[in-house]
């Protein structure tokens, strides 16, 4: 132990040891300092940070699938005779013997034809015509394999002498059910009762009303030209019904889908409900016209839209196939409103198709290349799924 021996060192002592506690004192004060301009900063930033996380949250999307499909799915059936339908072709000891190993086959095909529609996500509508009761839509949506997506339907109960009818699956996340309602369409001159039209009415995501119209208006039975006035004359009961949305909405998002039993240049298509290709841009016709101006063409909201229309000019392209060429008789039309890309949900003609699934498909023996690979052909059962091929479009839901 160091002990000082005269008044000086311990004079000397003492001022050293005050030089040290001063020295000391100055580096704590020092890095006080330091550490409260640490804290600060950090605290400054994270107030800096919340304020900005402040302002982008109003900005930040939520991107939804909305997939819309619509099919034919020809003659879905049950094995049980309705007494007051004409089903009797569709019963075990009929002619086409249709049993319920051919039903549930039949079933279980449709409802993997919708899954592969969806590919990652349901769809979140399935329009569906030649349904025939709702033992059938339960069968399908309970009882199949589809009961894993949980859809709900609704469907007409109409005077069709076969029984047949259109329905509507729905995916209750994404559309919740409103209100739905039959359109009978009155007898027309000779012609036989026919389809009802399907309107439902659903509320969205983004808190809009989304109409919806399924039709399977009157078939080419008798010949085209023949049975034509009967499309027209219910293609018309459809239009007014569309126009009387069109007048009670602000903003009316309407879909129209179906086997018309027409083509999309028919008068029932192009005349009554006067559903035309999608506007396009100037950028669009640079191509042809050699301009480099960009202007955007906005969509009427009281206009029909064909989201089809343009692709069906395509050679090989369409959703049934009538002595080895294709047509379009199925169809997807909109309202204007629903073209509109600055809404929060619109869809547009480049994510509208024809669904070209391999197995439903198959080589056409007698014109070439490849057919609908159908349930019957006359009364041959070829064990297929359907006659027509299902169309769809691609919705974006967005929600903020």
């Amino acid at each position: 132990m160091y002990l000082p021996r005269s008044n000086r060192q311990i004079s000397q002592h003492k001022e050293e040891y005050g030089n040290s506690r001063k020295k000391t004192a100055v580096t704590v004060l020092f890095f006080t300092m330091i550490l409260s301009g640490v804290v600060s900063f950090f605290a400054l930033s994270d107030v800096i940070a919340q304020e900005v996380h402040g302002r982008q949250a109003p900005f930040q999307q939520e991107r939804i699938p909305f997939r819309v499909a619509s099919w034919n799915i020809e003659n879905l059936f049950d094995t049980r005779h309705d007494s007051l339908k004409n089903d009797h072709e569709f019963l075990p000891d009929a002619m086409r013997h249709w049993n319920d190993s051919r039903y549930k086959k039949k079933l279980a095909d449709v409802a993997r034809v919708i899954t592969a529609i969806g590919e990652w996500s349901p769809p979140a509508l399935v329009g569906l015509c030649e349904v025939e009761n709702d033992t059938v839509l339960r069968d399908l949506t309970r009882r199949s394999p589809l009961k894993e997506l949980s859809y709900r339907y609704v469907m007409t109960d109409s005077p069709d002498l076969r029984g047949i009818d259109v329905a509507l699956l729905y995916q209750r996340d994404l559309f919740k059910l409103l209100s739905f309602r039959s359109i009978s369409i009155p007898p027309f001159k000779q012609y036989r009762p026919t389809r009802d039209l399907l309107h439902v009415s659903g509320l969205l995501l983004t808190g809009d009303t989304l109409d919806v119209f399924v039709c399977h208006l009157p078939s080419r039975s008798g010949g085209a030209k023949e049975s034509e006035p009967y499309r027209l004359y219910a293609a018309h009961i459809l239009r007014m019904e569309v126009d009387s949305i069109m007048n009670i909405r602000s903003l009316p998002q309407v879909i129209i889908m179906g086997d018309f039993n027409d083509y999309p240049t028919n008068q029932s298509i192009q005349k009554i409900l006067e559903a035309e290709a999608p506007p396009v841009t100037t950028n669009d016709l640079a191509p042809t016209t050699g301009s480099t101006n960009f202007s955007t063409v906005v969509p009427s909201s009281l206009q029909l839209y064909h989201l089809l229309a343009r692709k069906v000019k395509s050679k090989d392209f369409g959703s049934y196939k009538y002595r080895g060429e294709w047509g379009l008789l199925d169809h997807l039309i909109v309202s204007g409103t629903l073209l509109n890309q600055s809404s929060h949900f619109f869809t547009s003609e480049e994510k509208a198709n024809v669904c070209l699934l391999p197995f439903l498909l198959k080589d056409d023996e007698k014109y070439g290349d490849k057919e609908p690979f159908r349930t019957y052909k006359g009364m041959k059962y070829q064990g297929g799924i359907s006659d027509h091929l299902p169309i769809y479009t691609d919705f974006e839901l967005i929600l903020y």
